[in-house]
């Protein structure tokens, strides 16, 4: 089994609901990384090419980047907590990998000691 990460930073706010009641906005750097596994790498010795995903990544996390998660979709419908955060990225990048390749798992670390991880 071969395994890669990648990961990408971008600048956000958002404003959880907590018991139903929202924080107020704050905003943070949401470091993502992600984990991605298959058993074969292809003729030129590679699982997947670093630069392709980071280019996915970069498009997933784009309407993000210097915004308030609140205000985005799906998260304008959508406590924009970090978990629901990784579970998105994370389903968003499966829906674009190559046969043979999948994720294993999708890291946000929203604050320092902060993370959450979401495996499908």
């Amino acid at each position: 089994m071969y395994e890669l990460t990648i990961k990408t930073v971008f600048s956000a706010a958002h404003a959880m609901r907590i018991a139903g009641i929202p924080e107020p906005l704050h905003g943070h750097d949401w470091h993502v990384t992600i984990c991605l596994a298959g058993e074969q790498l292809d003729a030129e010795g590679m699982l997947i090419d670093f630069h392709e995903i980071e280019d996915r990544l970069t498009e997933i996390v784009r309407p993000f980047h210097h915004n308030s998660l609140n205000d985005v979709p799906p998260f304008d419908t959508t406590n924009p907590t970090a978990e629901h955060v990784a579970q998105y990225i994370g389903e968003q990048l499966s829906a674009v990998l190559p046969a043979g390749v999948h994720l294993a798992w999708s890291r946000v670390t929203e604050a320092p000691g902060c993370a959450a991880i979401w495996r499908p």
